[in-house]
């Protein structure tokens, strides 16, 4: 399944990599929470990002969750 920005009109597999992506909640796979994917940032999950896409600027905590993964400037 692919998603469509209503801003911009980038495509992605995953809403969190659109600059406006929808607001609808999912199960967090790191907590387990539901939550909107991207405004999501559980406890402990901060310490963890070390990645950060530079194309979107979407942060994670693994390289494989990114379109264009860079390590965070420490």
């Amino acid at each position: 399944m692919t998603f469509t920005c209503k801003t911009c009109g980038a495509v992605a597999e995953d809403p969190g990599h659109l600059c406006a992506p929808s607001v609808e909640t999912t199960a967090c796979p790191y907590c387990g929470k539901n939550e909107p994917h991207v405004k999501h940032y559980c406890k402990g999950k901060m310490e963890d990002l070390q990645y950060v896409c530079e194309g979107c600027g979407r942060l994670a905590t693994s390289a494989d969750l990114l379109c264009k993964p860079a390590k965070v400037p420490a």
